[in-house]
């Protein structure tokens, strides 16, 4: 961690302002995270709209998400899951087994949010690994543009099928960025016996230009969709 500190900066996110609880609480409250970035040609050592987005899911359903257990995959700076771990979530944050650095971010997260509970593990997509036969059960996965490059999605399909397997309520909630008509997961989701819902950013105010009091989503198109397994 040390050797890449002199390239690192902190980015505050302040969700709540002027927002209602989407589970009918509307008493006001305010969440500020604070995320280390790093100067990194790493996709994961800095925050992409995506993760601002799904952030904002979790905080506008609050009530929904604490006390359930949360795995983010592809975690790198990990907006959302320390969101979810603020909300009162068991989390446990994930990346790429290989990039150290990605997990020594995770690990700055929790520590620049004081969360000392948080299990950070590495967990790269379509490897079935010590870590993913010995993790414990879960609720919600978590994934913020994680169908980033068409070459892995069906290691990101297959690593959420495989969870879902051993936790056939789980839901998987995802956030990913259009950037091109071309790519579609629809074929891999029905190959892995999966179903998804998109959810309209409008539902949980996220159909803004600027969200968390940051410049992003800015004009990126983000859609939102919430998947489960096929029953």
């Amino acid at each position: 961690m040390c050797e890449i500190a002199s390239n690192l900066s902190v980015k505050e996110y302040r969700f709540g302002k002027d927002q209602k609880n989407g589970d009918g609480d509307d008493r006001p409250r305010e969440l500020v995270v604070l995320i280390p970035e790093v100067l990194d040609p790493q996709y994961g050592m800095y925050v992409w709209p995506c993760a601002v987005v799904l952030a904002q899911y979790i905080w506008f359903h609050r009530r929904l998400v604490c006390g359930k257990r949360i795995l983010e995959i592809g975690a790198g700076v990990s907006l959302p899951g320390i969101v979810a771990a603020k909300c009162g979530a068991e989390v446990i944050l994930s990346d790429n087994a290989e990039f150290s650095e990605c997990l020594d971010n995770c690990r700055r997260s929790c520590q620049m949010n004081n969360l000392s509970g948080i299990c950070v593990i590495g967990l790269t997509w379509g490897h079935i690994s010590p870590c993913l036969l010995t993790l414990a059960p879960v609720d919600i996965i978590l994934g913020a543009d994680v169908f980033f490059e068409p070459e892995d999605f069906e290691d990101v399909v297959s690593t959420v099928h495989f969870l879902m397997e051993r936790n056939p309520h789980a839901q998987f909630w995802t956030t990913y960025q259009v950037r091109s008509a071309n790519w579609s997961i629809e074929g891999l989701l029905h190959k892995w016996e999966m179903k998804s819902t998109y959810v309209p950013l409008q539902s949980f105010e996220a159909n803004k230009e600027q969200l968390a009091g940051s410049s992003v989503p800015g004009m990126h198109t983000i859609q939102m969709m919430v998947m489960s397994k096929k029953k």
